[in-house]
């Protein structure tokens, strides 16, 4: 009955809405935080974008960037930085606004912007790793968390190539139960090359021990420390699929994509500067099968897997990405008010950032210069006030 009710509303509400672009493009907005079974926000998705994309041509600046803008990239969906910087722009040309509220926004987009400069001079590369880390935690009291998270990417795609690229599988084999141990006094058993590697990641979580220390989190070391080992053995399972022939069935190569998303390694690096993380928190977050986790990676994992020009084989990935972002909207409604905030806005964070680096099957970690423009206006190029 509720439904039938809603749905003679939502009918009514069409037919004052086609010719409303901002009404339009509010719904569209809301429909997009849709979850399974939301039949009417299904429809309400379908008849905003149709209508969006019908008149968006006929629309005056700055509101039809703003439609182009939603119909590339829903808020919802967007790395939080960078749709404050778009979404500033389109305000700043907007009537009546709100000067005092403008200028504040500004103040404290450039603030962010110029910690953001200071934190990337303190790192030797990986600009792209380091959005990655903004995309996460953008608020200037995670400097910690962010630089961690970008320290972990240059870990992590070492890793990866590694497994990939140079080992062999009884090197792959060796490296996986020697990083199990975790032992500097097994480093000389590996070949010349993995000892750098090992060395690294040992030396890495050693700092992280120190500062999980000074901050009263050393709780969270194991679990920093087994999401490495975890991500070994995905790494390493991956190979032996690869060099010894072997053929996964879909459910154990998504199974291994979870972990080789890389996602245990992002939550558990930064929880030394997350003063609100806990060890109630770390385990939801590590428990099995943790729904919304598993949603999350499934959005990075659809959407870097188009990997093709056929078109109903896109069309498929898509749907796939969408009904990851159905399944992660229906736990993130439910569960925020049971668990860490903190950790669940880490997990759509995570989705979000996957949106923005693989939209459209575009892979900006590997090829930077496809996202360089928004790269660019989050960490480069202030707003003139």
């Amino acid at each position: 009955m509720f439904s039938t009710s809603l749905r003679m509303k939502t009918v009514n509400l069409k037919k004052t809405l086609t010719s409303d672009a901002k009404g339009l493009l509010s719904l569209y907005e809301a429909a997009n935080v849709r979850i399974h079974g939301e039949d009417v926000l299904e429809d309400a998705v379908a008849f905003t974008s149709h209508h969006l994309n019908r008149m968006v041509q006929e629309l005056e600046p700055p509101l039809q960037c703003q439609v182009k803008r939603a119909l590339e990239q829903p808020v919802h969906r967007g790395v939080p930085r960078l749709e404050a910087r778009h979404y500033i722009s389109f305000y700043e040309r907007n009537e009546p606004k709100n000067d005092i509220l403008l200028k504040l926004a500004k103040l404290d987009f450039n603030y962010l912007q110029n910690l953001y400069k200071k934190e990337l001079h303190d790192l030797s590369r990986l600009v792209e790793g380091y959005f990655w880390g903004t995309a996460f935690r953008f608020q200037p009291q995670h400097s910690y968390a962010r630089i961690a998270i970008t320290k972990s990417v240059l870990m992590l795609t070492i890793m990866d190539d590694t497994y990939d690229n140079y080992a062999t599988l009884e090197e792959a084999d060796l490296f996986t139960e020697i990083l199990e141990k975790w032992d500097i006094n097994e480093i000389d058993r590996l070949p010349d090359y993995m000892k750098i590697i090992y060395k690294f990641i040992l030396n890495l979580y050693e700092e992280y021990e120190v500062e999980a220390a000074k901050q009263g989190k050393l709780f969270a070391v194991p679990y920093a420390k087994e999401a490495v080992k975890q991500i070994a053995k995905a790494y390493n399972r991956h190979t032996q699929w690869f060099l010894g022939g072997q053929m996964p069935t879909y459910e154990e190569y998504m199974v291994n994509t979870v972990v080789t998303s890389c996602i245990y390694v992002f939550l558990t690096v930064g929880i030394p500067g997350l003063k609100s993380a806990s060890k109630e928190a770390i385990d939801w977050v590590m428990s099995e099968p943790n729904k919304a986790l598993i949603a999350s990676t499934r959005v990075c994992r659809h959407a870097d897997d188009i990997g093709s020009d056929e078109k109903e084989t896109v069309d498929k990935f898509k749907q796939l990405c969408e009904n990851a972002w159905k399944d992660f909207n229906t736990e993130w409604s439910t569960e925020i008010s049971t668990v860490s905030k903190d950790m669940m806005e880490q997990l759509l964070n995570y989705a979000r950032a996957a949106e923005v680096n693989y939209r459209n099957g575009r892979d900006a970690y590997t090829h930077p210069q496809k996202i360089a423009g928004q790269i660019a206006a989050v960490f480069m190029h202030p707003i003139a006030i």
